[in-house]
């Protein structure tokens, strides 16, 4: 063990030698002098590089991130895709983090340096406009600067391949590898941002780029021309992140005028003071949002995260109240409306595809078979909708492409990009609450139609946290002591079958670390571990004759499951 000691006791004297550029790391440094704790959580390990590129703590050292651990990472991509061919062009995006801004540069800089060319945003901007400029301008890869929903002490730095994805499991092996041979301080290329401009390598997005993101994602209303004559009124936070102008954009561009931002949410703000945690998926982040919908009878309340590439909604209710909406709940009105809008303009494909992931509702298959749209249920994470998008486009068929979501409020309905949007699902969520509106029915109405006609589902998701570096660890345990101990039973309802995505013989799906037990009351219980946070998710479907029998269901099965988290 003392050799592990000295190491990262050694990486930290190394850094605090260093001439280090960023001013705020070296009094950081020097405050946690003799602290082995502080300094072991910071120098033992370094952030790890995967699918969805970093994400950690602001801060000085390895495991935090900061300038250095950017350009290292940077070096790694810079690497991967001097061996790709193509434009070598990589885009960079990024949202109102603190440091996000500073990241973007650094980023762009190390690309110039290893003499890749680069399309930065010249503002904050979010997800889905990096995944469009990346496709764009026939890019290599993208960048985007964001920890998406994570607290204000967080950033990341997500990267995309060429078609606008996540990157691929093989490519960020490949550029793990290539950031493991490159030293943190030393390592990387750099040239300033200013020098990258002067040699043109580094070059703004332009805005005709900028105009037909905003026109690919007004061609996919379902009902063109409604918004102007419904007189939707709405209230929009964009949670101090990087939606406001986009998703105002396209919904002054479609006809909905009456939008109150909420004040304190309106402007880029990194420290997220009105909530420290801004994900739409929770209450105290809509709560302002809430207040301002109640004092203006809004029809409609919406908020979208930091990097805009989710969306939540809480509904006007027919007695004045304001409900929130699920992922899940949104997923399927939204399904329902474009099907049956599409049904009725004659604008629907040829064998319509939707696609959702596996742990998203399954009333959604029930929705889809009703309007004869073929539904592909896939692995978590929004690259795995990306994909199958690829797959209809390389056949020739992305026209049958007409909507894809996930539980965690991801929702898109076009191919123009290949991750979530919540500017598409602001502007089609926005269309659906004003043809409701129209035809004298509201949100609320038509969800309560779907369950009369499909059956009471609740979809509940528990989350149990496992911090500190043993964290991981006792998760794997965990996992483990399932597979090797497999459920027979959940709260007395007997287990009719286990489906193990780690076994993709069996599932036809890319292995995965999920297992989902279906239960004989026609309960399904998924356990999954976090792929970004030390967590384990349980995503519990229940059906009832009504909602107090389905939650009385979900209830059961979550005190029976607790012991295992323990």
């Amino acid at each position: 063990m003392v050799g592990v000691v000295k190491m990262y006791q050694k990486e930290y004297e190394r850094w605090m030698a260093a001439d280090l550029e960023d001013p705020d790391l070296k009094p950081e440094l020097s405050k946690i002098e003799g602290n082995d704790d502080e300094i072991k959580e910071r120098f033992a390990v370094a952030l790890k590089f995967g699918t969805a590129g970093l994400r950690g703590v602001l801060g000085a050292g390895t495991n935090r991130m900061n300038i250095y651990v950017v350009r290292q990472a940077t070096q790694g991509l810079a690497n991967w895709v001097k061996t790709q061919g193509g434009t070598q062009t990589v885009a960079i995006s990024y949202d109102s983090r603190i440091k996000s801004d500073v990241f973007a540069k650094t980023a762009a800089g190390v690309l110039a340096a290893n003499g890749i060319k680069v399309r930065i945003y010249d503002a904050l901007m979010p997800v889905p406009a990096l995944s469009f400029a990346t496709r764009y301008y026939n890019c290599n890869a993208g960048v985007m600067v964001t920890a998406s929903h994570n607290p204000a002490k967080y950033n990341g730095y997500k990267a995309y391949g060429p078609d606008g994805c996540q990157m691929t499991d093989d490519a960020a092996a490949v550029v793990y590898e290539e950031i493991q041979k490159t030293d943190v301080l030393t390592g990387a290329k750099y040239m300033s941002f200013a020098q990258g401009v002067e040699e043109g390598l580094i070059r703004f997005v332009g805005d005709d780029c900028k105009r037909a993101l905003y026109d690919a994602i007004e061609s996919r209303q379902v009902r063109p021309g409604l918004c102007k004559t419904a007189g939707l009124k709405l209230v929009y936070s964009p949670l101090n992140g990087s939606g406001l102008m986009p998703v105002t954009q396209v919904l002054k561009d479609i006809g909905i005028t009456d939008i109150t931002i909420v004040p304190d949410q309106e402007y880029p703000n990194g420290y997220f003071t009105t909530c420290s945690y801004p994900n739409p998926e929770i209450f105290a982040a809509l709560e302002q949002g809430l207040n301002l919908a109640k004092e203006t009878g809004a029809d409609l309340m919406l908020a979208t995260d930091p990097d805009a590439d989710r969306v939540g909604i809480a509904m006007k209710c027919p007695d004045g109240s304001y409900e929130l909406v699920s992922g899940n709940e949104v997923g399927v009105l939204l399904l329902d409306y474009i099907c049956a809008g599409r049904i009725e303009k004659g604008t629907m494909p040829e064998k319509p595809v939707a696609v959702k992931s596996i742990v998203s509702t399954p009333l959604a298959d029930a929705v889809a078979a009703k309007y004869g749209v073929e539904l592909r249920n896939v692995l978590t994470g929004f690259k795995w909708i990306g994909d199958q998008i690829a797959q209809l486009e390389a056949a020739g068929e992305v026209d049958r492409f007409i909507f894809g979501f996930e539980e965690s409020y991801g929702y898109l309905a076009g191919p123009y990009v290949r991750d979530k949007d919540a500017v598409i699902g602001s502007m089609l969520i926005c269309e659906m609450a004003a043809y409701y509106r129209s035809i004298g029915s509201s949100l609320k109405q038509r969800m309560e139609e779907i369950y009369a006609e499909y059956g009471r589902y609740l979809n509940k998701v528990d989350s149990f946290e496992f911090p500190g570096l043993s964290g991981m660890d006792k998760m794997s345990g965990i996992m483990q002591g399932l597979r090797d101990n497999p459920l027979s039973e959940i709260a007395g309802y007997k287990v009719t079958s286990v489906t193990d995505y780690q076994k993709p013989e069996e599932t036809g799906l890319p292995a995965a670390n999920v297992l989902i037990y279906k239960l004989d009351n026609n309960a399904t219980v998924i356990v999954r571990p976090s792929g970004t946070e030390p967590k384990i998710k349980i995503y519990y479907t229940t059906l009832g004759k009504d909602l107090a029998e389905a939650e009385s269901e979900k209830e059961k099965l979550a005190e029976a499951l607790k012991p295992i988290m323990a």
